[in-house]
């Protein structure tokens, strides 16, 4: 590695803040995943661990941390809504990845067809049922059976890279 001078290398046991830095190399969208508690109260946090699963069945995934004030709504909750946020819903994604207790309040939402919260203006949302929660060390994986998914191809998605938020640049 001497020919790389500002290649950083994690290992097992070092530093974590390391591996967090080489994982913030893969650029992510950014979402928000909601749904109504059992006391009926809307419940959500920011999420950019998402990704599909499969098409048949459709499955989606969400890895939710353990410690996050919302996981338990969300991991209990029968159904629950991946709001896939767009360049325009940056504070929406402030909001929601802190432990702001009106995160609802100053975002505009609606109930989705099993009541799960959907953010206004969002890129595309997947209306979700649960299909299974797995252990995932310090986060659970919660995976979802999409029962409705419905996108606006004129919006450009929100980004996370390097722990920054970021835009599509088009050449």
């Amino acid at each position: 590695m001497a020919d790389q001078p500002n290649r950083q290398e994690y290992r097992s046991g070092h530093d974590l803040r390391t591996l967090r830095d080489a994982l913030g190399c893969f650029a992510t969208g950014v979402t928000v995943v909601t749904c109504l508690a059992e006391n009926g109260k809307p419940a959500g946090l920011t999420v950019n661990s998402f990704t599909s699963v499969s098409l048949d069945p459709p499955l989606l995934l969400v890895c939710l941390a353990k410690k996050a004030a919302s996981a338990e709504a969300l991991i209990a909750a029968s159904h629950f809504a991946v709001n896939v946020l767009q360049t325009g819903q940056q504070p929406a994604s402030i909001r929601f990845s802190t432990r702001d207790e009106d995160r609802f309040g100053a975002t505009s939402w609606s109930c989705g067809e099993a009541g799960a919260p959907i953010l206004k203006d969002s890129l595309g949302v997947f209306e979700c049922e649960r299909f299974g929660v797995h252990d995932g060390g310090d986060h659970h994986i919660l995976v979802g059976r999409v029962v409705k998914a419905s996108f606006d191809a004129t919006l450009d998605p929100l980004l996370y890279f390097r722990g920054k938020y970021r835009r599509l640049h088009f050449d």
